[in-house]
């Protein structure tokens, strides 16, 4: 079955083509390169997986509720709405929420692989260039991942989000060697690794929690690589040059913030577009969420050098500006360690599975003589 037969509202076209700006840059320097970057070149490509072995696709998931999601996380819970519903209407916004969140990751996994590439194109230092081109392949698993789950397991796919297909035009037209690094690498990586967290963390279905957690192990290098490059690179920038970046990430941070409303899926159910917004931005939960969801942005932002008095206040505004002293590091190295814990306790389940069943053959080989 196509893609498109599965899309709630089919795309107008096939294909969405936005125009390259920039330089390809080559360097004939071979040797010269940042241990550090060089290091995590190195993890990049130690880490690589199979996404069609690692992740264990025999799981069964119910399409209509693929998370585990409670009610009350639900934007129509306790509204005249809900009260309408019966246990199947019910059942289908579940489904139109994961399938919605989860189309989103997925547009916004190929974007990364599109910045990934283009980063390698434009970059001009090859140590750079080195790391991005293990991050172009991440991608593209975490695309196909993302992309089987929503075939196989939901049957059902959301189109890309205005405001997220309007962050990614503006950093892939602009001719910037370091835009894509801020807009994918800062932005939208750091707001997927925060979503991606929460949900990983709260639902009890084994299989989007495998999808996430290992997804998350390869995020967290691509992120802990857009801070090496841009730091470096911004202590060199003037303030004129710097205020700049800081408007493109205030404009860039209130686009994703009003992304997350999920006002489509509500469309859907056929509530109007205006009543959708307002039952919305009235859900205590998504408060939380948009909070949590920039746990991982405020102090990467602070931490490349971006923290001019506009950008403070624009976080202020958004009701996140303390989340500038979090510990990113120690974030990341929670990542991956629930991604070796995962794997731990599902390989030893399986080993112990396959003692049990020879000692089970053995027994019965004995029984019978």
């Amino acid at each position: 079955m196509s893609t498109r037969d599965l899309y709630t509202t089919a795309p107008s076209t096939s294909t969405w083509q936005v125009p390259a700006a920039g330089a390809a840059r080559f360097s004939w320097e071979y040797e010269d390169g940042r241990e550090r970057l060089l290091a995590l070149y190195q993890k990049g490509k130690d880490k690589q997986w199979d996404g069609a072995t690692r992740i264990d696709w025999d799981l069964d998931v119910d399409p209509y509720d693929p998370l585990g999601t409670p009610d009350e996380v639900l934007n129509l819970y306790g509204t005249r709405h809900w009260a309408k519903m019966t246990e199947k209407d019910k059942g289908d916004l579940r489904r139109h929420y994961s399938s919605w969140q989860f189309s989103q990751f997925l547009h916004g996994e190929q974007g990364a692989m599109i910045c990934a590439a283009r980063i390698v194109e434009s970059v001009p230092d090859l140590d750079a260039k080195f790391y991005s081109a293990t991050q172009t392949m991440d991608e593209a698993r975490h695309a196909e991942i993302y992309g089987r789950f929503l075939h196989e397991k939901i049957g059902m796919l959301y189109p890309i989000n205005d405001n997220l297909k309007g962050l990614l035009d503006d950093t892939l037209r602009d001719s910037r060697w370091d835009m894509p690094y801020l807009g994918m690498q800062v932005l939208i990586e750091g707001l997927a690794l925060a979503a991606f967290g929460m949900i990983r963390d709260t639902t009890d279905k084994p299989l989007p929690k495998q999808i996430l957690a290992y997804v998350m192990q390869d995020e967290a290098r691509h992120v802990a690589f857009g801070r090496m490059a841009l730091r470096d690179y911004y202590r060199q920038l003037s303030d004129t040059e710097l205020r700049e970046r800081e408007e493109f990430v205030i404009e860039g941070c209130y686009l994703m913030r009003d992304r997350l409303r999920g006002v489509e899926v509500l469309e859907n159910f056929g509530i109007p577009k205006r009543e959708a917004e307002e039952l919305s931005e009235q859900s205590e939960f998504l408060h939380l969420f948009r909070k949590l969801l920039f746990s991982r942005i405020v102090p990467c932002v602070k931490d490349i050098g971006l923290w001019g008095e506009r950008l403070q206040k624009a976080y202020l505004d958004m009701g996140v500006f303390d989340l500038g002293d979090s510990n990113l590091d120690l974030l990341m190295t929670q990542d991956e360690e629930i991604a070796e814990r995962l794997d731990a306790e599902r390989f030893a389940a399986e080993e112990q599975a396959r003692v049990t069943e020879v000692a089970d053959a053995i027994e019965e080989g004995a029984a019978g003589e």
